[in-house]
């Protein structure tokens, strides 16, 4: 059902010290230009790598969903994983019929890939915040 590892999303305070950080410990230097995602209350900036990319995420504002993460983790750390998915509605309804909790309304929404995503509660998945998002090719096709 899910296909390859899109990326890992990793919350910091400030993207771009942490791409920093990144590109001076690991050589990973290929970042894309930070870029806010209001509806999702998050600043993201991807690094690219030859087999998937980071996502480094950080709040926008005190009501973003990663605040309360970084309250809970004051240095960052993983915060999701993102699997791409050949068909979002399809890997949701899947999701919830094998007892999977979706998180918000149950609604895929645009993730910061421009294509539609849900999340997976951690309980489901031995603790790790599951992103689902719709293949990119395919989401084009629809």
């Amino acid at each position: 059902m899910i296909g390859r590892i899109n990326h890992i999303g990793i919350a910091t305070n400030d993207v771009e010290k942490e791409a920093a950080n990144w590109a001076a410990l690991y050589g990973a230097i290929d970042a894309q230009d930070a870029f806010d995602l209001p509806e999702q209350g998050v600043r993201v900036k991807f690094i690219n790598l030859p087999n998937g990319q980071l996502e480094l995420i950080a709040p926008l504002g005190d009501n973003s969903p990663i605040t309360k993460f970084l309250e809970r983790n004051p240095s960052g750390g993983q915060h999701h994983i993102c699997f791409e998915v050949e068909d979002i509605t399809t890997a949701r309804d899947g999701m919830i019929s094998r007892g999977a909790k979706v998180l918000g309304n149950g609604s895929p929404r645009m993730g910061a890939h421009g294509v539609p995503v849900i999340f997976i509660h951690p309980a489901n998945s031995g603790g790790v915040l599951v992103e689902l998002m719709q293949e990119p090719q395919k989401a084009q096709e629809s």
